[in-house]
């Protein structure tokens, strides 16, 4: 029984370290959108889509305002968006973006992480990201295409594919029609759940690690990456 409650106890600490990093983030991209404008998503389209997003992603309303209270209440932190590509261990590659008040802490930690990981490098901009698409992915409980399309061509959103695979719809639309497209899908279905609601970048071709070493230094730097509190979104191309 000890073994086993160290196991839960370890499982219950991995997710409530994913739901801290995803409010953590849903937290500087509200308040982002919350200064960019209007800290009112009334007035201001772009935070009021990234509330529909955040709320899509299960983030508690309370962590939402607090983000809009932070805007409103003059806060003058200022977060900077930068872009760290790299190749992992095997065939992987590796985006990390980051929100950060310093650059230079944010370049050192992610450093840090491919240095301390075998196989691992930093690489140029670009370097990894031009075979990878910059895309908003829904995935969510649906079963008509032809529908859902022609819900999606209604409201002049770019769709670049649609799937269903065991009663789930995967929805791929430019990133530029994000908003467009989860205001027509939350419309169309009334009270959806998402399972992914999101802006992603995805890779042109996916990976499979080989063997147990690469395994585990890939394992280490995504730990050691999603343990920078400037990292905002990690994406690779390794799948399992």
């Amino acid at each position: 029984m000890g073994r086993a409650h160290e196991v839960r106890a370890a499982s219950m600490a991995k997710t409530a370290a994913k739901k801290s990093k995803l409010y953590s983030r849903f937290g500087k991209e509200l308040y982002i959108a919350a200064k960019s404008g209007v800290p009112d998503p009334d007035m201001n389209l772009a935070l009021r889509r990234k509330i529909q997003e955040a709320k899509s992603n299960q983030v508690p309303a309370d962590v939402i305002k607090r983000a809009i209270d932070k805007a409103k209440g003059g806060s003058d932190e200022n977060y900077i968006e930068c872009r760290y590509e790299g190749f992992g261990p095997g065939a992987s590659t590796v985006i990390v973006d980051c929100l950060t008040e310093n650059t230079n802490r944010a370049l050192t930690d992610v450093k840090t992480a491919f240095n301390k990981c075998k196989g691992a490098k930093m690489a140029n901009s670009g370097a990894v990201s031009f075979n990878y698409e910059h895309v908003g992915l829904f995935v969510f409980p649906f079963e008509d295409e032809e529908a859902m399309l022609d819900t999606l061509m209604e409201a002049d959103v770019d769709v670049q594919d649609i799937t269903v695979e065991d009663g789930e719809m995967t929805v791929k639309t430019t990133f530029q029609d994000f908003g467009k497209a989860q205001e027509a899908i939350e419309s169309a279905i009334d009270g959806v759940e998402f399972e992914v609601c999101e802006v992603t970048m995805l890779p042109n071709e996916y990976v499979t690690l080989d063997t147990d070493e690469e395994k585990e230094a890939f394992e280490k730097l995504m730990n050691m990456l999603n343990d920078v509190d400037d990292v905002n979104k990690v994406y690779t191309n390794v799948t399992d």
